[in-house]
């Protein structure tokens, strides 16, 4: 299938600069970035897209076993890079994204130039030694929830994901961008996001990786940051003055400066 259409790419800025994909995480699409992309374009060029199931990309493409693993993302994101990138890239995952680029560049590591992590988690779910944030019991109740009613679950959630509760009307971007999901690909997605385990595929990365955090996070706690930064070779961490799990919204400007403060010079 065409990747344009199945993807609904979008490519701005200079022809020239060196090349940023961006790509959003659970939920919502593109237009997350709207806020960051006035400020790289006029440096770089910027590639954005939607995953399949989300935003403006083909409905036709959306296949339930293929988008039920982290890989299968993976292998779209490797497919833009490959169409609309004339050179290696530095790819911009936020949340559950991050962990595609990083099965993606464990997979094809030419492809990028380096992986900025923005919020990640490679696992939810605590474990021994290892705290993600959320018990086992929390997670099954969170997707019980989800699946039983999908928007109820939205507007809950959303402003809980978005934090920042001094400015409502960052939740409710995120809640209609969470109501505009069909819901039976949100369980899918949801399930794809919260149970997954990539913490075994860090240490295979290779390429220069920066892992950018907020201060206050209610879904990626800085333990999972500081653990991620242990289990990338030779990774960076910046931690952002933000509150939430969207910076890209709720603070632009930072999220905007550390992306090009690691993106090469071409």
């Amino acid at each position: 299938m065409d990747v344009w259409r199945r993807n609904r790419v979008t490519v701005t800025g200079r022809e020239d600069g060196p090349v940023v994909v961006l790509a959003h995480g659970f939920g919502c699409d593109q237009n997350m970035w709207r806020l960051v992309v006035p400020l790289l374009e006029d440096r770089m060029r910027v590639v954005l897209f939607d995953h399949v199931g989300a935003g403006r990309s083909d409905p036709s493409a959306w296949d339930p076993e293929k988008y039920s693993t982290v890989e299968g993302y993976a292998r779209d994101v490797a497919a833009v890079c490959h169409e609309f990138a004339p050179a290696p890239v530095t790819f911009v995952g936020h949340s559950v994204s991050s962990m595609m680029g990083v099965v993606a560049s464990v997979r094809e590591p030419d492809l990028f130039d380096g992986l900025v992590l923005l919020t990640p988690s490679p696992r939810y779910i605590d474990d021994a030694g290892y705290r993600g944030g959320f018990s086992a019991q929390d997670i099954d109740e969170l997707l019980d929830s989800l699946e039983s009613n999908y928007l109820g679950w939205s507007a809950t959630m959303a402003p809980v994901i978005m934090g920042n509760p001094e400015r409502p009307e960052l939740g409710e971007e995120l809640t209609n961008s969470f109501c505009r999901t069909d819901p039976e690909i949100a369980r899918v997605f949801a399930r794809t996001t919260f149970l997954s385990d990539n913490r075994a595929d860090l240490a295979r990365v290779t390429v220069p990786t920066l892992i950018a955090q907020c201060a206050r996070d209610a879904i990626a706690p800085p333990e999972v940051g500081a653990f991620v930064h242990e289990q990338i070779p030779g990774s960076e961490l910046v931690t952002l003055d933000a509150t939430g799990h969207c910076p890209q919204l709720s603070a632009p400007r930072a999220t905007a400066d550390a992306i090009a403060s690691f993106v090469p010079e071409r």
